[in-house]
């Protein structure tokens, strides 16, 4: 197949277009396939196993089977294979930005840095394994001792996003392993050849057969695969990234079986920009955060508020940064914004433009889908600027997830707080000013999980990453806390003859 492929691999080896399961490639049970579109040209390039319920069994009890070895493996050889495995994606980066450009319609410098952003899970996770502690003490009953020690909680289920699939995998993969978990994956209908790759490489690192298990599905069969491996009854964790509606599914579906749960939901994230900020510190932070990836993250901004007295400079600025943006497929040398991944993100763009502009919004910039004209195949919509946004507006309800920005304006800090939470969730919001007063209130009163001060783009490995509100709940990366998502506290009593 690789040979098929519409690029050329160092490492033909790593693109597979088969289920992992049991430490085996096969097929899905029912033998179906399904397309795999790219979307800087609209054409499918590759085809990939549509799975089933009937595939979640055997998945499941092999990688249950495979846990009860694995659980006991000591926590140096884990995080051995967690750096076996770190240094096998090293050595395939090229090759997998090149399938996750193909995949996502990302530009190629955005996959190859996705890839170095993701290594540092793998990484981190690798120092987490031998970190996991429990503690002692002496209780107020006499002759007694408590103790707590940390186990891992069994097969775990990640639902995944098409966004960003190499990350996604190695934040969740990398804290359950290292807790020695095994884990199956469920990869978006999107993107699953990167982390079918992932898996390969997994195998070449070390881990055994069950460890870690793929099983990719079309869109049409993603409702019931994943609802089965959520309902298994020898699954006890599921982590998920992806939109809160969906979220609220899983979590009402694992509460029938009382599974735990990790959700990461969505962002609907605020932007701040006060008069004595740096506007251009500002604007190259906005840049990053809101047209990486054509706007398609979970903590892009979504509604930037900009002090009056800068409003108007900071529009300037930000327009003309954003007009030196290059269009094009991912893979073509020079483009800086590729296309949205699936042509439903250019109804709900044209839909938030339409619906700012009859509500006396101003498109200052773009404002239209490229898609079906001369040169423009794929899903491309032109990266747009609204000046005059209004609460009320879709743009301040919806997240985006499209190059579609809003420009709201605000006059004083009471105000702009106010509107920065009146929202149903609670991932990230940011800040952009010089008054460290301010900083610390901001911090203290902004809704989300995460903070950025002065700051755009702040996830890191050994950062806690979730939010609050309706953005879910749980922890992926940070010191102690990711892996203990995938543990369980177990108290023992001891109680002692002759002592104290």
């Amino acid at each position: 197949m690789a040979d098929k492929l519409p690029f050329k691999l160092n490492n033909p080896n790593i693109f597979k277009t088969q289920a992992l399961v049991n430490g085996e490639w096969v097929d899905s049970k029912s033998g179906k396939k399904f397309d795999v579109v790219d979307p800087g040209n609209g054409k499918v390039w590759a085809q990939a196993p549509d799975c089933t319920p009937d595939d979640t069994d055997a998945t499941v009890k092999a990688a249950h089977e495979a846990f009860q070895t694995f659980k006991k493996t000591n926590p140096k050889t884990r995080a051995q294979c967690l750096l076996k495995w770190d240094q096998l994606i090293r050595d395939n980066r090229d090759d997998l930005a090149k399938i996750v450009t193909y995949e996502t319609g990302k530009p190629l410098a955005e996959s190859q840095g996705e890839l170095d952003y993701a290594l540092g899970f793998t990484w981190w996770f690798a120092g987490e394994a031998e970190r996991v502690q429990g503690t002692i003490q002496t209780p107020s009953a006499p002759n007694r001792r408590v103790f707590t020690v940390k186990q891992p909680i069994g097969v775990a289920v990640a639902l995944v996003p098409w966004n960003f699939p190499i990350a996604m995998i190695l934040r969740k993969a990398g804290a359950a392993l290292a807790a020695g978990c095994t884990m199956i994956v469920k990869p978006s209908p999107e993107t699953p050849f990167s982390v079918l790759s992932l898996a390969y490489l997994a195998q070449e690192a070390g881990f055994a057969k069950g460890v870690f298990s793929v099983l990719p599905t079309s869109l049409a069969n993603t409702p019931a695969l994943s609802e089965s491996l959520c309902r298994h009854p020898l699954v006890k964790k599921v982590t998920f990234t992806g939109s809160t509606r969906v979220g609220k599914l899983v979590a009402k579906i694992c509460s029938d079986g009382l599974k735990k749960c990790t959700l990461e939901l969505g962002g609907n994230c605020p932007f701040l920009v006060f008069d004595d900020a740096d506007l251009e510190q500002a604007a190259n932070a906005l840049m990053a955060l809101k047209w990486r990836h054509a706007g398609q993250a979970c903590i892009t901004a979504n509604r930037v508020y900009v002090q009056k007295g800068v409003y108007a400079k900071f529009t300037e600025i930000l327009s003309e940064k954003t007009k030196a943006l290059k269009i094009g497929h991912g893979a073509t040398e020079g483009t800086t914004l590729g296309p949205v991944t699936t042509d439903r993100s250019l109804d709900k763009a044209e839909a938030q433009v339409a619906d700012a502009e009859k509500q006396g919004g101003k498109v200052v910039l773009g404002g239209k889908k490229l898609h079906g004209k001369e040169g423009y195949e794929g899903y491309f919509f032109e990266p747009t600027i609204i000046t005059g946004a209004k609460e009320g507006m879709l743009i301040s309800r919806e997240e985006t997830f499209a190059p579609v920005l809003a420009l709201f304006e605000f006059a004083e800090e009471k105000e702009a707080v106010g509107l920065a939470n009146d929202t149903s969730m609670g991932l990230a919001s940011y800040f952009f000013t010089k008054d460290v007063d301010r900083t610390w209130r901001l911090l203290e009163d902004l809704e989300a999980g995460m903070i950025g001060m002065n700051t755009g783009n702040a996830s890191a490995a050994e950062s806690p990453f979730g939010g609050i509100k309706e953005s879910g709940y749980g922890k992926e990366s940070g010191k102690d806390v990711a892996i203990q998502e995938y543990m369980v506290t177990k108290t023992g009593t001891l109680t002692l003859s002759g002592h104290y």
